[in-house]
């Protein structure tokens, strides 16, 4: 008789057990299907992660570049599918059409400070204005290789903008492959 109740109890721990892997599993995909947009190209896979490929700085808070680095970063994963290493870059676009829907002044890009961080390497800091046609990153990755990367955007500290002001800044972040010049496209 013990015995019976020891198999049934053992047998109702492992149902309970069972459901609930099944269902944090379930869970866990979900939210990451959803956090995640993916693309690809030929030879690249892109993640851009929390805010997909948009980045934007939508109030006027000047700040020194040790605290700028310290924000909230725009995540991106670039994986290279092939065998051979690759070349790519980073760029950040103007998102002219949203600029137009809302009707806002856009913040001055000499105004604005952008990092990247590649990896383990440290940061790079640039303005907005300085990149040649937009491009924040040129780069290699190995056969196979993954790597990840965070981009900041801050107003410089000796900024003239006044506080109160409305002006925002929104662009678009874009991986190219180097070779075809073509924008990853959606999966």
């Amino acid at each position: 008789m013990l015995k019976k109740e020891i198999i049934k109890n053992i047998i109702y721990i492992g149902l309970i057990l069972t459901f609930a892997c099944i269902t944090t599993y379930k869970i866990y995909t979900r939210f990451q299907t959803t956090r995640d947009v993916d693309y690809n190209s030929k030879s690249l896979d892109v993640v851009y992660h929390d805010n997909g490929n948009k980045i934007s700085l939508e109030k006027v808070t000047p700040m020194t570049d040790s605290v700028g680095i310290s924000t909230k970063g725009y995540g991106v994963s670039v994986k290279n599918n092939l065998t051979v290493p690759i070349k790519y870059k980073i760029k950040i676009i103007d998102d002219s059409d949203l600029e137009k829907e809302n009707e806002y002044d856009v913040i001055p890009k000499e105004e604005i400070k952008v990092s990247i961080k590649e990896g383990k390497k440290i940061n790079k800091i640039y303005y907005l204005n300085e990149l040649e046609d937009g491009i924040l990153l040129d780069s290699e990755l190995n056969a196979l290789e993954n790597v990840d990367i965070v981009i900041r955007l801050w107003i410089q500290k000796d900024s003239t903008i006044p506080l109160t002001t409305d002006m925002e800044y929104h662009g678009i972040i874009q991986v190219i492959e180097n070779e075809n010049e073509s924008v990853a496209k959606t999966k």
